[in-house]
């Protein structure tokens, strides 16, 4: 698995950098940083996010939301703004792999000397900042239409994004300045002179590869690379890796797991297929929807972020943007027509949104008329309930639910028949055992519902919770929100279902809901039930459920054990 990694980790070391902005003169006026991938090195060209110059533009924010304005050129911003940008050129190790630069640890803040040369065979200390202008700010028009369609209208207000501002709180202006800058990036140029490190004088050109849009599938593997808090103390945070997966996608608008914190915008995401390749730059940290922490981190795909770069670049009246427009790194291998939507994995297909009534949720379909969801997505019996697949194509089938266990019952579990098969949707195998610390993942339809079709996240099997040796409850770290009730829990290595997500964890005194831990019903509790009733249509064995033993009740009810023998308060 680690040598799966190593061209991207090499890739994403290689490009990392930060990009700080501050105003001449004017230290008092404090400083905005972001990450940025360095995608030439010589001539020295860098992306990064366009949030840190919302406060230099001449005509305000506002000129980023203008009709038609995809671009603006360099002189968009005042004459006071400076420019640095920061990289930890990586060092090769006895075995020949890429190390990131840690030469030492600065507190509070890294603005003293640079540490002392280390000795021979040891990783040169890291360069100083280089002095960087701006050529040009761009955004992707199809990254801006997706994005006021997920988060615009009513359901803007419920969404807050991580920034990088140099503030802990913001003004009602300033976020609005954040909010509009969000899909904004900057091309940078880094003029010759100083010390250049002998890695850059000898590497090529193009610093990395790029992945058309549509390579990469749902579901694959990523790896983020970026520096939390920004220019803050680069000796520890520079180049900070977080692995996750392609959660979602929507044109160029894509999701992860991987986390990221605020000053990571800007950084950039790779695959580990095709290797080492650039995917996307890191747009925003996605922080709350409503009360519900998310924890996913929302892209800008690279490809069309270049193309606009190079079409930006060309229509400016600066000869040179040209020249250096061409020097951009090209597409890693040829894009895809137009695919219907990639699920990735086989065994998300078997992922099916279901509505009963106004509420919705998520579901798997276990047979090609059977359904399992959650009691709370479709809480009556014999309830008329539609249920949408996305795959091969986008269909609805209606059914009706034949059982749902009682609101005492420690099982959220309900049970869909369906009018018509689900022709094209694979049924999961379903697991016999379960091993703490294995991969999974979750498919369900939280965060857009509907909008986007299923996501994936990913994390591992933390606990299997027993009662008498038998599995009664699955713990995991995949990222689960609302709306991803009733969808399936998948083994990565085998694809097997592992079980039905039931809920993510919410704190009383707060009401906020964490993703990261989160329940679901094993497959084991529900298969002997469900082939019972597949083959007779006899419901007596889904009935036990609401028969379970007290011990599963207070596993569920999330209490300690009961006392073998209770004790009088009198």
């Amino acid at each position: 698995m680690g040598r799966q990694w190593e061209p991207s980790t090499r890739a994403a070391v290689q490009s990392g950098c930060v990009v700080s902005a501050c105003r001449a003169g004017r230290p008092e006026a404090g400083s905005w940083s972001c990450s940025g991938v360095i995608v030439s090195r010589s001539p020295g060209l860098v992306l990064c996010h366009g949030g840190i110059f919302t406060p230099f533009l001449r005509a305000g924010s506002g000129s980023l939301t203008e009709a038609g304005v995809a671009f603006l050129p360099g002189d968009s911003c005042r004459d006071d703004l400076r420019l640095h940008v920061q990289w930890g050129p990586p060092a090769s190790s006895a075995s020949g792999h890429a190390e990131p630069e840690r030469p030492g640890v600065c507190t509070p803040r890294c603005a003293g000397p640079e540490p002392p040369t280390r000795a021979a065979g040891r990783p040169r200390p890291r360069p100083p900042p280089r002095p960087a202008e701006l050529l040009l700010l761009l955004s992707c028009p199809a990254f801006r239409a997706h994005f006021a369609r997920l988060f615009g209208a009513e359901a803007a207000e419920q969404w807050h994004f991580a920034n990088s501002a140099p503030h802990d709180e913001l003004s009602e202006e300033e976020e609005e300045d954040q909010l509009r800058a969000l899909g904004w990036f900057a091309l940078l140029r880094v003029p010759p002179g100083g010390e250049t490190p002998p890695e850059l004088e000898r590497a090529p050109a193009a610093a990395v590869a790029v992945a058309p849009l549509g390579t990469v599938p749902k579901g694959a593997p990523l790896l983020a690379c970026g520096s939390p808090f920004g220019a803050f103390c680069p000796d520890i945070f520079l180049n900070t890796l977080s692995r996750g997966v392609l959660s979602n996608v929507a044109g160029p608008l894509l999701l992860t797991d991987a986390r990221c914190l605020p000053g990571t915008e800007g950084g950039g995401v790779f695959a580990a297929r095709p290797a080492g390749a650039l995917v996307a730059l890191v747009a925003a940290p996605l922080c709350w929807k409503a009360r519900e922490w998310v924890g996913l981190t929302l892209l800008c795909a690279a490809a069309p972020l270049l193309r606009a770069a190079r079409a930006a670049a060309h229509r400016l009246r600066c000869p040179e943007a040209s020249a250096l427009a061409a020097l951009l790194p090209p597409e890693a291998g040829s894009p895809r027509g137009s695919p219907l939507p990639d699920l990735g994995p086989p065994w998300a297909a078997a992922a099916v949104l279901v509505e009963c009534g106004t509420v919705w949720g998520s579901g798997v379909a276990v047979a090609p008329r059977l359904v399992l969801t959650c009691r709370h997505v479709a809480p009556r019996e014999a309830s008329k309930v539609l249920v949408h697949s996305a795959t091969p194509k986008s269909v609805a089938v209606w059914g009706h639910v034949v059982f749902a266990t009682q609101e005492v019952c420690p099982y959220d579990i309900a049970v869909v028949s369906l009018e018509e098969d689900l022709d094209g949707v694979p049924t999961p195998v379903p697991a016999e055992h379960f091993h703490e610390g294995d991969p999974v993942s979750v498919v369900g339809f939280g965060v857009f519902g509907q909008a986007c079709g299923p996501s994936v996240t990913s994390g591992i099997l933390s606990a299997v919770v027993q009662v008498e040796d038998a599995p009664v409850m699955l713990q995991t770290t995949c990222a689960v929100h609302g709306g991803s009730s009733g969808g399936p829990l998948f083994s990565n290595r085998s694809g097997d279902l592992l079980g039905i997500v039931a809920s993510n964890t919410r704190d009383n005194n707060t009401g906020a809901a964490y993703p990261h831990l989160n329940f679901s019903v094993p497959i084991t509790v529900l298969q002997p039930a469900l082939q019972r009733y597949s083959q007779t249509g006899d419901l007596s064995g889904l009935r036990e459920l609401d028969r379970a033993a007290d011990p599963v009740r207070v596993v569920w009810r999330l209490q300690r054990p009961l006392p073998d023998v209770p004790r009088s308060k009198l």
